[in-house]
């Protein structure tokens, strides 16, 4: 069996699991296998595969038929251009959240940015992908759980960020090192009530403290603006991700917080993701 041959098996048996990404699925996990680039992969489909490689693709995509996601088949997500490794420890990273890294991008232009909190790190993809871009910034990486600190240094070891990045375990909560030129966060903003109704791929397998966000989906959102508020030096930035449903009541509470919106931000979707606000 070739390249091609096998890809189309896989994009047969997943074609009820992931409609519209099977194709791209079944690629990804065969050039994963093959240690070669989606992109070779494609150049060359009539590569002749060994009885190994075939038994490994069966494997993978049957647990992708499972609802297993992708990321965590291979051990990893591209992020930035940049390969993250992730379990089921950590949140797998989303396209829309590259908008956090544009928009401080964009920030650090115009006003020099020295100190970086990445509260909820997670994985570690927002901290690093910046600290990767903007070589004279250091960065702190926060989160409530261990494993995922712990991912988070070995993907921060990989792409060399030496002693210009740390992640301590602790609760946002519990916090009160340093202050900051920007704080950035993806917290947890799903309401409770609505977790039964996401994707299987999501409620299934993604850690369920990076997802619930309480009873309102704001109860993380508050923790972390209620810090910030303190952890941020004056005229400091904050970044924050949140549903696309909760502008208003964020607004509020930063408000409340000695904070001023400076912008909305929409994702790939056209839906209202990021918020940016400034300490006065």
């Amino acid at each position: 069996m070739n390249s091609i041959q096998l890809i189309k098996k896989g994009e047969k048996i997943l074609k009820k699991t992931s409609k519209k990404n099977n194709v791209i699925e079944s690629e990804l996990i065969l050039s994963y296998i093959l240690n070669i680039t989606r992109e070779n992969l494609i150049i060359n489909p009539e590569n002749k595969l060994n009885k190994t490689v075939e038994y490994k693709f069966n494997t993978y995509v049957n647990l992708r038929k499972l609802k297993k996601p992708v990321a965590y088949i291979l051990g990893y997500k591209e992020f930035w251009k940049k390969k993250f490794v992730v379990d089921r420890n950590v949140l797998i990273p989303r396209p829309d959240t590259e908008l956090i890294v544009e928009k401080v991008l964009d920030y650090s232009k115009k006003k020099e940015i020295k100190s970086i909190l990445d509260i909820g790190t997670g994985s570690g993809c927002i901290l690093i992908s910046l600290l990767i871009e903007r070589k004279d910034c250091r960065g702190i990486g926060i989160d409530i759980s261990k494993n995922a600190i712990n991912i988070a240094k070995n993907n921060a070891k990989m792409q060399q960020l030496g002693n210009r990045i740390k992640f301590i375990h602790t609760d946002v909560d519990n916090f009160f090192l340093g202050k900051y030129d920007v704080v950035v966060s993806n917290p947890p903003y799903i309401k409770k009530s609505k977790i039964s109704s996401l994707i299987e791929d999501v409620r299934g397998y993604e850690p369920l403290l990076a997802i619930d966000g309480g009873l309102d989906g704001l109860l993380t959102i508050r923790k972390v603006i209620k810090r910030s508020s303190k952890l941020l030096k004056k005229n400091g930035k904050l970044f924050l991700e949140i549903d696309s449903s909760q502008v208003i009541q964020t607004n509020k509470m930063l408000l409340e917080s000695n904070f001023f919106t400076n912008e909305v931000c929409k994702d790939l979707s056209n839906h209202n993701r990021c918020i940016i606000a400034t300490k006065y």
